[in-house]
C-alpha cells in the first residue's frame, strides 16, 4: 500500500495499534499455512547420540535425559506446529525423578526391557510397542531394573503451550512417588491387541486404528493416538486433513509421500524406529517396499481441534 496512505499513523505514535488491511491475507490465508515441514529423524542416526548421552549425563543432572525432535523451520519444542517428540534414554538402575505438570504426555517404547513408568502410584512395565500414558497433573517417575538401555517415544503437547502460556510443573519431594505394579492398568495399551485388530481386517493392503480409553474417548483431550498397516508392495489410500500427525515406524521399510497445500510433494524415506513429521493439512501416502507388511504408529492433534470445531478433512472427488 502507497506510504501516502498510512503516513496518517505517524500522528498517533501512542496508541499501540497496526492496520489490520495490510496483512489481512496472512491473518487469514485462502488455505492452511502450517510453518512446520515435513521431516524424517532417522534412528539408526538418532541412537548413538542418545547412547553418548547416557554415557555423559546423569539422569539427576538432566531430570530427563531427552533429545527433541525440532523441525527444521521451527524452534523448540516444536516437532509441528502443535506437536512435540523427543526421544528419551534411561540406563540401567536409574530413576528419572518424580513430577508433573499440565502437559498431556504419552510414551511409544522402542526398545528394551524391565523399564517402568509409575503414574500416580501405578507402577506399569514398559515393553516394545506400548503406549504408555501421563494425563495432566499427575506425579510420574521413570526407572529401568533391566540390563541395557530403555528408550522410548516422548509425545507431548507443548507446543500449544507457546500460545497459552499456563504449563508449569511442580518437583516431588523425593525421587519416587509411592507406586506398585499394576499389572492391568488403563494407562497401558500394549502392541499386540493393536496388530491383531489390524491384521483381522480382512483387507490384505490397508488397515488403520484408533486408540480410544476404556469408555471410548481419544487418549487426551488435545492428542489422539492411531495405527496403521500397509500390506507389502502396497500403498495407504491419501488422506488430507487440518491434523498435525508424528509417525513412528513399528516396523517396515518404505516411503511416504507428502503434498502439501500448494500441491509440492516431499517423499520421506523410513526404516524401522524411524520417527518423521507431517504439517496440518498435508495429503499423506504411505508406500510399503518390503515383501511383508508395514507398521506405523502415530499421534496427532485431531481432538483438540474437534473440541475446537476446526477438524476439517478433504473430501473425496
Amino acid at each position: 500500500m502507497a506510504e501516502d496512505k498510512l503516513g496518517f499513523l505517524k500522528n498517533y505514535p501512542d496508541i499501540n495499534a497496526e492496520p489490520l488491511w495490510t496483512v489481512m491475507e496472512a491473518m487469514v490465508p485462502p488455505i492452511p499455512s502450517p510453518k512446520s515441514v515435513p521431516h524424517v529423524w532417522e534412528y539408526q542416526k538418532m541412537r548413538p547420540a542418545l547412547i553418548e548421552s547416557g554415557k555423559r549425563i546423569k539422569a539427576e543432572e538432566a531430570e530427563r535425559r531427552v533429545l527433541m525432535l525440532i523441525n527444521p523451520t521451527m524452534k523448540a519444542p516444536c516437532t509441528t506446529d502443535t506437536l512435540y517428540a523427543g526421544l528419551q534414554l534411561i540406563n540401567p538402575g536409574e530413576v528419572a525423578p518424580a513430577h508433573r505438570h499440565c502437559a498431556f504426555a504419552l510414551r511409544f517404547i522402542i526398545e528394551g526391557e524391565r523399564g517402568f513408568t509409575a503414574v500416580e502410584g501405578e507402577k506399569i512395565t514398559m515393553e516394545r510397542g506400548d503406549v504408555i500414558l501421563t494425563p495432566p497433573w499427575q506425579w510420574h517417575d521413570h526407572g529401568h531394573e533391566g540390563s541395557d538401555v530403555m528408550i522410548w517415544l516422548d509425545g507431548l503437547d507443548l507446543p500449544i503451550f507457546q500460545n497459552i502460556p499456563v504449563n508449569f510443573a511442580e518437583m516431588y519431594a523425593e525421587p519416587r512417588y509411592p507406586s506398585a505394579p499394576a499389572e492391568n492398568s488403563s494407562l497401558k495399551f500394549p502392541w499386540a491387541p493393536v496388530q491383531k485388530a489390524l491384521d483381522s481386517t480382512g483387507d490384505a493392503s490397508y488397515a488403520s486404528y484408533t486408540y480410544n480409553k476404556p469408555d471410548g474417548s481419544p487418549l487426551s483431550h488435545i492428542i489422539g493416538g492411531a495405527a496403521e498397516r500397509i500390506g507389502a508392495k502396497a500403498a495407504s489410500p491419501e488422506i488430507r486433513d487440518t491434523c498435525s500427525k508424528i509417525f513412528h515406524v513399528y516396523e517396515g521399510t518404505g516411503y511416504s509421500e507428502i503434498v502439501d497445500a500448494k500441491g509440492n510433494k516431499t517423499v520421506l524415506k523410513w526404516t524401522n524406529s524411524d520417527t518423521f513429521a507431517v504439517p496440518a493439512w498435508s495429503g499423506i501416502t504411505h508406500h510399503n517396499e518390503g515383501d511383508e507388511a508395514a507398521y506405523l504408529f502415530s499421534y496427532n492433534d485431531k481432538p483438540l481441534l474437534n473440541n475446537l470445531n476446526l477438524f476439517r478433512e478433504q473430501q473425496k472427488q
